[in-house]
């Protein structure tokens, strides 16, 4: 299984001199399994590049949607995969009906906020659940879990023969009144993966004012990575005013955090091109 990383920017892309180290897309990953399976996390404007990539094959391309906020659905028009003749997209709805999912990511392609309407799409678009041919074979498995988020959504985790992978963005891990899911509850959904990444958008000097925006605090997600032994911890979702630098201080905070324990092996905040192999 491999891991790669299109967009790993919150809210709202972040091009300029000052982000171009970590990336200024917002959310998209991209896992090739072992058997040749294409599965993608999110359709942010870091899906526009992946979909260059994609153009090379013809195999179908499986999307989930953790959610249907902007961020996670606005480079999906400029997807070129979309536009090729029978190339065969499933689409894997968060929460609510596949139907409303499908409305909401093929709205943008209105004619008025985008010059292309949905009826020129070229691909065999397809909603499902979960439980289809692809992901009922023996050697993979994927599970979701309710997103403590405004709106709502959901956390994936996605496995082949024994490797593993969690993406868990958009999600407040100390969310103010009764959470949708609570901690215990997701260290039970991440515990022991390879890679758990996970939305880290929050120092403490953004709260109180952010409380319940939907984002966790750097520290909670550190927190999490011990409590579920995970072996490798992605800090995701960046804040869209921080820096290049600030990004790295966190990286260096979180060096030192985990300097003398012994899980995670690996605490990495997520950049444009990282690549994991698991």
């Amino acid at each position: 299984m491999k891991i790669e990383f299109y967009g790993v920017r919150g809210s709202i892309p972040t091009p300029g001199p000052e982000t171009a180290e970590f990336g200024g897309n917002t959310p998209c990953v991209f896992v090739e399994l072992n058997n040749g399976g294409q599965v993608i996390f999110d359709a942010g404007t870091g899906i526009r590049p992946l979909g260059d990539r994609l153009m090379k094959n013809n195999h179908p391309i499986h999307l989930l949607l953790s959610h249907t906020h902007w961020d996670h659905i606005q480079g999906f028009p400029f997807f070129k995969p979309a536009y090729q003749k029978g190339r065969e997209i499933y689409l894997y709805p968060a929460t609510g009906s596949a139907e409303q999912t499908m409305c909401t990511l093929l709205a943008q392609l209105d004619g008025v906020n985008f010059p292309v309407t949905a009826n020129q799409i070229g691909c065999g678009m397809i909603c499902h659940d979960y439980h289809t041919e692809f992901f009922d074979r023996k050697e993979i498995t994927i599970q979701s879990m309710l997103l403590n988020h405004p709106g709502g959504g959901s956390a994936f985790r996605l496995s082949e023969n024994g490797s593993s992978v969690a993406y868990v963005t958009d999600n407040e891990l100390n969310p103010p009144g009764t959470p949708i899911t609570t901690f215990e509850q997701w260290v039970e959904f991440v515990r022991d993966v390879d890679v758990l990444i996970h939305d880290a958008q929050y120092l403490p000097e953004d709260m109180p004012l952010k409380h319940g925006w939907g984002h966790s605090l750097v520290s909670d997600v550190w927190r999490l990575a011990e409590a579920a032994q995970v072996k490798t911890l992605v800090l995701f979702h960046h804040e869209p005013e921080r820096s290049d630098s600030e990004i790295r201080q966190i990286q260096h905070a979180t060096d030192e955090h985990f300097r003398d324990r012994l899980r995670p092996f690996r605490a990495i905040c997520a950049r444009e091109g990282l690549v994991l192999e698991v």
